[in-house]
């Protein structure tokens, strides 16, 4: 079995500053489960353009408000809501409020990944 708690994971090598927030990540690739689980935070009034080529992410929200846009439709997320990138979406992520998210990946994260936030699609 494989036991944690957010107090184990902030502040350690799986609290990742990811661009825009941070990526607590519980369940990483050599954790064996075959999928990644994070607590992701996202900061106010933030814009992030991103895009997993790599990875279908399905997301869970906590806390929060802000929105997802993809293919020009727009998504208002709030706690309760989930979406999911089921065709590896190019995305933009804009949190009004301080967000959190819950998010599954699949193939797990190495679990050091980060963002390059530029302006262009950011992957991993």
């Amino acid at each position: 079995m494989i036991y944690t708690n957010l107090e184990d994971v902030v502040g350690s090598d799986r609290d990742i500053a990811w661009g825009n927030g941070q990526s607590r990540r519980f369940l990483v690739e050599q954790d064996g489960m075959g999928y990644s689980l994070t607590d992701t935070v996202i900061n106010a009034g933030t814009e992030s353009l991103l895009e997993y080529k790599n990875h279908m992410e399905t997301c869970y929200c906590i806390e929060g408000e802000g929105e997802v846009e993809t293919n020009g439709v727009v998504y208002s997320i709030k706690p309760g809501s989930m979406y999911a990138l089921n065709r590896n979406d190019k995305h933009y992520l804009r949190a009004k409020t301080t967000m959190r998210l819950v998010c599954v990946f699949n193939p797990p994260l190495k679990g050091n990944e980060s963002h390059s936030l530029t302006g262009q699609a950011s992957c991993y």
